[in-house]
């Protein structure tokens, strides 16, 4: 078992400290750069708590629907080329997993946008 914080939690506590103790301290024109990098922070800790659950979902996901085997990105890349010929113009299954891979995506990298989310 590893020690507490975990990795995720050492991101958010470093975060905070940057946001709530560093940053008010940066002259103005360095505060745009520490709040970029804040926001990596934020993105890599979620990515963390998250795990590769939502990418192995996605990943089974398109290998359902494609009918074929492989790792992530070739599947997306066989999904992609397909999108553009037409093949899936009328497959809920294919909208849906669009639908899933956007949502997720946000919730790592801006989960504000989406209703009722919070930040972590």
């Amino acid at each position: 078992m590893r020690e507490r914080p975990n990795g995720a939690e050492l991101l958010a506590i470093a975060r905070e400290v940057l946001r709530q103790e560093l940053l008010p301290l940066l002259p103005r024109d360095k505060a745009y750069g520490a709040l970029m990098i804040a926001n990596a922070m934020g993105i890599a800790e979620r990515q963390l708590r998250n795990g590769m659950g939502p990418q192995e979902e996605e990943r089974r996901g398109l290998a359902v629907l494609l009918e074929r085997d492989g790792d992530l990105a070739t599947l997306n890349r066989v999904f992609a080329v397909r999108i553009r010929q037409g093949a899936f113009d009328d497959n809920a299954h294919a909208r849906e997993l669009l639908w899933n891979a956007t949502v997720q995506r946000v919730r790592e990298s801006a989960p504000k946008a989406l209703p009722g989310a919070s930040s972590r």
